[in-house]
């Protein structure tokens, strides 16, 4: 596993122990930082991301250019290879690790925003229970993603892009057996993101 570009790229990260964890792969966290590239959503943000694991996501958002990240984690066994990553990269100034679960300190977050980019790639299993929904629904309403946000959440394809409360779908991509959905606030007008779409096209 490695940075895929910015001023880190093809910098190794370490991976966790097991197989309780499932890191989004090179290939679709490329896809997934093309899109946000091209859509001016990386640069200067500060990302939010959840259910970390080795931290994948918010570390390739800094390395193209956001600007600080808030990494949320409960994995005893992966906090010590997420904290080691941080480290390896000499990012320990940009990127904040909260060792805790997720749903639990969700109510609290809205205290370290808004934030403009939020990554949720959690276990699958919980997506198909509605847990990430609740929680980002809770962070929307609390104020925690910034009016310009793009908010991802990384299913299994065979799943459908949960409808989340707060937030507005504004894309979906499949990528073999993963799903990226990705939600604006659901108040706004067409984003910054959906106009690069449409220049593009």
């Amino acid at each position: 596993m490695r940075i895929i570009g910015g001023i880190y790229r093809s910098r190794t990260l370490r991976a966790a122990p097991g197989r309780t964890t499932r890191p989004t792969s090179d290939r679709v966290r490329e896809a997934l930082f093309g899109i946000l590239d091209a859509a001016g959503a990386v640069e200067g943000a500060r990302a939010l991301d959840l259910y970390a694991g080795t931290g994948a996501l918010a570390l390739e958002a800094l390395s193209r250019g956001a600007k600080s990240a808030l990494l949320v984690e409960s994995s005893r066994t992966t906090l010590p290879v997420l904290r080691a990553n941080i480290k390896n990269l000499d990012l320990e100034q940009r990127a904040v690790v909260l060792a805790a679960d997720v749903e639990a300190v969700a109510s609290h977050l809205a205290d370290n925003g808004p934030f403009d980019l939020v990554f949720a790639d959690p276990p699958w299993t919980l997506v198909d229970d509605g847990a990430p929904s609740r929680v980002l629904a809770e962070l929307a309403g609390a104020g925690a993603v910034s009016a310009r946000a793009l908010v991802i959440l990384e299913h299994a394809a065979r799943s459908s892009p949960p409808q989340i409360a707060g937030l507005a779908l504004a894309d979906a991509r499949r990528y073999g057996d993963t799903a990226l959905a990705i939600y604006k606030p659901a108040i706004l007008n067409p984003s910054r993101f959906e106009r690069a779409r449409t220049t593009s096209e």
